[in-house]
């Protein structure tokens, strides 16, 4: 194969980033007849398995950040990717070079010729057999690996890890998952498996008590933030004299993390941070050395597009890619506490969504913290919502502080436009819409 024909053939795939999967779809029969055709490369890694309704991605970039600071080989396996479809396999942050993507889904090809998987594979099905044979072929010490859609009937979840982590649990994806945090706790800890430990960042009760049972059925210990580990976060300041970096004081049962200084802004990534390092403190008592400096190193050094990510500064242009209600709250709270708002400042949201999220409770969320909003669509996917279906969502106080522009990349140049240099601008929604304007916000 050549690349080209390996994206055609990747591509040419159902892809349920693009539409919603019905309950039927999600199953794990393909992914382990395919993966057993390859001789099961899964078998051959250590892995650490992270799933959750939000901070899924930024935790395992720390994770990887921490363990290739410690020399490890690393493997990173996240969905959906942001720009290039490479993204979502590296090892140790370097994307999967072109002649890779062809040499293992020839490989892939090979392995479902002639039989049902020809026609029937998924797109994230071929991603996940991709990610695994990238690793195994070239023999990563540990791989990271994002769940893509909820847990139990994920691609991913074929795999028996060092250690399984879920990072939180909020309402997403409920038509695929479920109408209430139980259930979809019920679904996320699907990946816990009998006898492996376990690391939840989840707090309220009701998700936390089906974490915990579920757990205790498998035989599988369990660590929670709140009982065996903490933290203290102290919140960036962006923009103001002097400038400040975001910290976290984090507590485990083997010992205390004091002043982390974090690459990513937010309380929310002090979370994250905090479910990082138990994780690693775990990875710890099953062999794997992570010498202390190294979790420091990891966890300052660490980048991760499109989470809260400054990529301007006058006018201040943040680029954040929150989908769902919970992680909009989560950027609001970073917002009022790491970017003080100035005399005269006026703030700007620049917002696209899918149709299958909940609109109008992150409208309700996002929009009074902002003096305009400009509504607009991104591209490449089905799920997009008309801006014009965004007005009536808003609050009637708000209806008159928004514009629509129907194509992001000019909703983007009039907002630049028009904000003064004391301004801040917040492109989010979707991840969707931060990829297609992620290049211009950093190179206007």
């Amino acid at each position: 194969m050549t690349y080209e024909e390996a994206i055609r053939f990747w591509f040419g795939r159902v892809n349920f980033e693009q539409r919603i999967p019905l309950a039927d779809d999600l199953k794990l029969d393909r992914m382990r007849t395919l993966l057993a055709r390859l001789g099961d490369p899964q078998e051959k890694l250590r892995i650490v398995h992270v799933a959750g309704s939000k901070g899924k991605g930024s935790t395992s970039a720390m994770l990887a950040a921490i363990l290739q600071a410690a020399g490890y080989r690393t493997g990173l396996f996240t969905s959906p990717h942001l720009v290039a479809v490479d993204e979502r396999v590296q090892i140790d942050r370097r994307p999967i070079p072109r002649n890779d993507v062809a040499a293992r889904m020839s490989q892939i090809r090979a392995a479902c010729a002639g039989t049902d998987l020809e026609q029937k594979l998924t797109f994230f099905e071929i991603a996940t057999a991709l990610g695994f044979l990238h690793f195994a072929h070239h023999g990563v010490d540990v791989a990271i690996i994002e769940v893509g859609l909820g847990g139990r009937y994920d691609s991913t979840n074929v795999c028996r890890p060092a250690v399984s982590v879920i990072t939180s649990i909020s309402l997403d994806h409920t038509q695929v998952l479920g109408n209430t945090p139980e259930l979809i706790a019920r679904e996320k800890a699907g990946i816990i498996k009998a006898g492996r430990p376990v690391i939840s960042g989840v707090r309220s009760a009701g998700p936390r008590d089906v974490i915990m049972k579920i757990a205790h059925e498998r035989g599988a210990p369990i660590r929670q933030i709140g009982v065996d580990f903490d933290y203290r976060y102290e919140p960036a300041l962006v923009g103001a004299t002097p400038q400040r970096e975001p910290i976290a004081h984090v507590g485990t049962w083997g010992g205390d993390w004091p002043g982390l200084r974090l690459g990513l802004i937010g309380e929310h990534q002090a979370h994250n941070a905090a479910v990082a390092i138990a994780a690693i403190e775990t990875v710890r008592e099953a062999g794997i050395a992570v010498g202390d400096a190294a979790v420091r190193a990891g966890m300052a050094g660490v980048s991760w597009p499109a989470r809260l990510e400054v990529l301007r500064r006058r006018p201040l242009a943040v680029l954040d890619c929150a989908h769902n209600v919970a992680s909009a709250q989560a950027l609001v709270q970073a917002l009022t506490e790491s970017f003080p708002r100035h005399l005269n400042s006026r703030r700007w949201l620049v917002f696209a969504g899918s149709r299958d999220k909940d609109l109008p409770g992150m409208l309700s969320v996002l929009a009074p913290p902002f003096d305009w909003i400009v509504l607009t669509r991104f591209q490449g996917s089905s799920r997009a919502t008309a801006p014009e279906e965004l007005i009536p969502l808003l609050s009637p106080d708000k209806r008159g502080a928004a514009m629509v522009v129907a194509d992001a990349s000019k909703a983007w140049r009039h907002t630049v436009q028009e904000a003064g240099e004391h301004d801040l601008i917040c492109v989010t929604g979707s991840v969707f819409l931060a990829g297609e304007l992620r290049a211009l916000m950093a190179g206007s």
